[in-house]
């Protein structure tokens, strides 16, 4: 599927635009909204073209807090001011909020049922499956050098294989990774 060209983004949305939005995707993301804030601000709104989602998204994930919620503030502040951030976080986190207490009061009455094990087994694997595409989708989006491939693979041995600590991880390759770009922009530029 080819990305609309720049030009061609959506007019921004409104408060009440973006609250209805990003209420629809927490409710749509249980154990996962990423790919359904990429979807919806991408593919189906045309808010951001693919580059700038993924340069919004890095952003959010080095500042302190869950990156969607950091992605969902500054999209909110970014199209419609204060008020925009605010409706998009009351969107994505206190509509969901309430049906989640509300299905939690559900489970502790049918907690031992087989079959609500059984489906909640089901769902984990899916939330697996819509992040790797996630995943994809982006990595999609960012120039194929050499070095992304060893960052992203050191990234998923220490993290998926070996079960390092991701903050120890990060910790490590998001610096040598700033670093080694760093230098190769300038190798580029003499």
């Amino acid at each position: 599927m080819s990305l609309p060209p720049l030009s061609e983004l959506a007019p921004p949305p409104g408060p009440r635009q973006l609250f209805i939005e990003f209420a629809r995707m927490g409710l749509s993301g249980f154990g996962g909204v990423l790919p359904f804030v990429r979807r919806a601000v991408v593919e189906r709104n045309r808010w951001l073209d693919d580059r700038d989602f993924v340069e919004l998204l890095s952003l959010g994930q080095v500042l302190p807090g869950p990156n969607v919620i950091n992605l969902a503030l500054m999209l909110g502040l970014r199209f419609a001011g204060f008020r925009g951030a605010l409706a998009a976080f009351s969107g994505l986190v206190m509509v969901p909020m309430a049906l989640v207490l509300g299905l939690l009061l559900l489970y502790q009455h049918y907690q031992d049922v087989a079959a609500v094990q059984s489906m909640l087994r089901g769902m984990t694997a899916v939330s697996a499956g819509l992040m790797l595409a996630t995943g994809f989708r982006l990595a999609r989006s960012l120039s194929l050098t050499a070095r992304a491939l060893l960052i992203g693979g050191a990234a998923f041995v220490a993290i998926g294989l070996l079960r390092w600590p991701l903050v120890t991880v990060m910790a490590v390759l998001v610096p040598l990774a700033l670093v080694w770009e760093w230098l190769a922009g300038r190798g580029a530029q003499a």
